[in-house]
């Protein structure tokens, strides 16, 4: 083998200058299918190098022969991993390691494939687990790793029909239990007003998310701008746009008590702040103090279940307001049947869209009642709360916006 390998190397120097612009078309089709082949066979001979190593790793004091190879070539340990899994599954996959020997089925394939038949329980028997490695070994001559994955999570339908569904529903049990018990979902501040969630959930719960995230996912545009630049926002920022606003959406009222109170945001402002036109305010967390803008914190009044805390120069409490009422269910349909869409003057967005504002701002006295509520869409709620904006009212009760000057 050690010679095997020499001669391999001898044999990529003799080519090391050639040029192969000037091969013909047939003769680089056949070059690349026949060093993909290659490829295979390289691989498939230092896997089995690699699986029979184990003294290699142990004289070095490694883990393991992958390991040590890591370290030596410089290779990334994950990849190092993946390698002596393969090549310990290939010993006992005799069919799957012939087919990559011959450079009949490709690394990727043969990682597919090992990995389809290792998932099938053990209480199959062998005979249904070597059917299942013959038959995904003859698929590999069709179809790409990612098919070939799709067909090894069917293969009982074709090698065991009989059991196929009952092995299907434990298969499902088991990953469902799985996926609760190894959820997480985590919070990185990042400063800067901006906050990473990075987590791993279940994909019934991630697909029930993305369904809620695309019914919120409405067109949304840019101040003056055509309909059709709406197009131009990126999938990625229209989802977070709808996560922000289905967290707006929730009703405080049916959401769980939390140490012991109703779900409740406190804004905290000084008193000077108050009597003085706001610039930010403080929010009260389960894990702390942040801070936002007072214009975040007045649309936000709009919506969700707020208690407004004012604070003396010292800090201390000097009144913890009531929390708002929100527009209830019944008003927010008479609403939409009232306004139809976005009462901002030229917006389309459909009334199932929008959001309910307060026209006297709820800071400042105003009721949660019909007369005092119009509906609008998420771009034009944060619009009527940005201090760099007024806006009128027109005669046919539509708001316009324009610039502070």
């Amino acid at each position: 083998m050690l010679a095997c390998a020499r001669t391999v190397r001898r044999a990529l120097a003799e080519v090391a200058d050639t040029q192969p612009a000037y091969m013909s078309t047939l003769e680089k089709q056949t070059a690349l299918v026949e060093l993909a082949k290659a490829e295979a066979q390289v691989t498939e001979l230092r896997l089995r190098v690699l699986a029979a190593s184990g003294e290699v790793g142990d004289q070095s004091g490694a883990r393991n022969a992958a390991a040590w190879l890591s370290h030596e070539t410089r290779a990334e340990p994950a990849a190092a991993r993946s390698d002596w899994h393969l090549a310990t599954s290939l010993e006992d996959r005799p069919l799957l390691a012939t087919a990559l020997r011959a450079g009949q089925v490709s690394p990727a394939q043969a990682r597919v494939i090992a990995d389809g038949v290792a998932d099938l329980p053990e209480r199959l028997g062998a005979e249904v687990r070597t059917s299942a490695e013959k038959t995904l070994v003859g698929y590999a001559a069709h179809y790409r790793p990612g098919e070939l994955r799709r067909l090894a999570r069917r293969i009982l339908d074709v090698v065991a029909p009989e059991v196929a569904e009952a092995e299907d529903g434990r298969r499902l049990e088991d990953e469902e239990r799985r996926a609760r018990e190894t959820a997480s979902l985590r919070f990185h501040p990042l400063g800067r007003g901006r906050t990473r969630l990075v987590g791993i959930l279940p994909t019934s719960v991630t697909d029930r998310l993305r369904t809620y995230l695309d019914a919120f996912t409405s067109p949304r545009q840019a101040d003056g701008a055509a309909h059709g630049e709406a197009d131009l926002i990126p999938p990625y920022r229209k989802r977070a746009h709808a996560f922000a606003a289905l967290l707006e959406h929730l009703d405080p009222a049916r959401l769980p008590d939390h140490g012991g109170d109703a779900t409740t945001l406190v804004v905290t402002l000084g008193l000077d702040q108050l009597r003085t036109e706001l610039a930010a305010a403080g929010v009260q967390t389960s894990d702390g103090d942040t801070t936002i803008s007072a214009d975040q914190a007045r649309r936000l009044a709009c919506t969700a279940r707020i208690i407004p805390a004012v604070l003396g120069t010292a800090g201390e409490v000097l009144d913890l307001g009531r929390a708002s009422r929100l527009f209830r269910p019944a008003q927010r349909r008479a609403l939409r049947l009232r306004d139809r869409s976005c009462r901002a003057e030229g917006c389309t967005i459909p009334s199932a869209w929008c959001e309910t504002h307060h026209l006297t701002p709820w800071s400042r006295g105003g009721r949660t009642d019909l007369a005092d509520g119009i509906l609008l869409c998420s771009y034009h709620h944060h619009r009527i709360h940005d201090r760099a904006f007024d806006h009128d009212r027109l005669p046919n009760g539509d708001v316009r916006f324009h610039r502070r000057t």
